[in-house]
């Protein structure tokens, strides 16, 4: 059976990070590199096998971000099944660059494509 896990918005993320919650991007290194969130660290799901345990949101549960809210929804759950208090920030990165929040882009600055 599914574990259940706790989806929250951008705005709820901001609120958590903000009061000193840590952001985790799941995305591969070349997403990453496009455009990714300031205060994230990278941890590709591809590795998550061997870093998961990098993964701490300090006091609070981290806060796990991806392209589109997916992978990051998985690898929640395969974290708290671990033990490690996480939540899904819903609509990844698309969410996360339509609210507004900052980012930071590849030196080209080009827009995403093909996602």
């Amino acid at each position: 059976m599914p574990i259940d896990i706790t989806e929250i918005d951008v705005a709820e993320a901001q609120r958590r990070l903000a009061s000193g919650a840590r952001l985790f991007d799941v995305r591969e290194p070349g997403e990453w590199d496009e455009v990714h969130a300031p205060e994230a660290t990278l941890v590709p799901m591809s590795e998550l096998v061997t870093r998961w345990q990098e993964i701490d949101g300090g006091d609070q549960p981290a806060v796990v971000i991806c392209h589109s809210g997916a992978r990051s929804a998985r690898v929640v759950a395969a974290l708290e099944q671990s033990g490690v208090a996480a939540v899904n920030l819903v609509g990844g990165m698309v969410a996360w660059e339509q609210s507004g929040a900052p980012v930071v882009r590849d030196a080209q600055g080009e827009p995403r494509h093909g996602h």
